[in-house]
């Protein structure tokens, strides 16, 4: 029979077994300065199989994402770390506009996004392959916001909040490509006043649809 103690042991060696093939990948990346080995190379640098390595990522680049996520993980604990620190307003939608975009301007974002391309091998975010994954990472962020905004929201219009946080996030996939093209990822004073820039013109047009209607 097997008792909840095996499963446990089973479940924790499954989760050891696939952070290591993460971090090795994380190493590998750092070494090459991009995503640049194949499966055999990753296995043996993480002492697993090659078909370990596909028992917890279907693919490669499933496992690019994963990284991209844990490279997002501390700016996004960051982020909502200052979301949580704002005092609550009435709830409304300008309020909880305000919210997001005050933690948006103090967030370190355009690092999250230079490590981002580093791990998808290059500054052009746009191209075929890593258009999805940069998404992809992204929505998963947009899900973790939109639930910090309902859970100190909790009498808020779920489809408004909703709108709301994809409005933004969406926006911030957009005004990242732009930065890449403009910068090259660069994390220098005049790279990341052009993001302020962008930021500021992307909270403005977004800002324009919350406004309360005229009366």
């Amino acid at each position: 029979m097997v008792t909840r103690s095996t499963l446990d042991r089973r479940a924790a060696q499954k989760a050891e077994r696939r952070s290591t093939i993460v971090d090795a990948a994380r190493d590998l990346i750092e070494e090459r300065g991009g995503p640049t080995f194949g499966v055999d190379e990753l296995a043996a640098r993480a002492d697993v199989s090659r078909r370990t390595v596909f028992n917890h990522f279907p693919s490669l680049d499933d496992l690019f994402l994963t990284v991209c996520e844990d490279a997002l993980a501390v700016v996004v604990d960051d982020f909502l770390a200052r979301i949580a620190r704002t005092p609550l307003g009435d709830g409304g939608r300008s309020a909880m506009f305000d919210e997001i975009a005050a933690a948006m301007h103090d967030a370190d974002l355009p690092a999250a996004i230079a490590t981002i391309l580093r791990i998808l091998g290059g500054p052009s975010p746009a191209d075929e392959r890593k258009a999805p994954l940069t998404d992809a990472a992204f929505s998963r962020v947009t899900e973790r916001l939109l639930a910090e905004v309902l859970r100190r929201h909790p009498a808020a219009d779920v489809l408004e909040a909703e709108l709301l946080v994809e409005s933004l996030m969406g926006g911030i996939v957009v005004i990242s490509r732009h930065w890449v093209e403009r910068t090259g990822g660069r994390l220098d004073a005049a790279a990341r006043a052009t993001w302020q820039d962008l930021l500021a013109r992307l909270i403005a047009n977004v800002r324009n649809g919350y406004l309360p209607a005229a009366p």
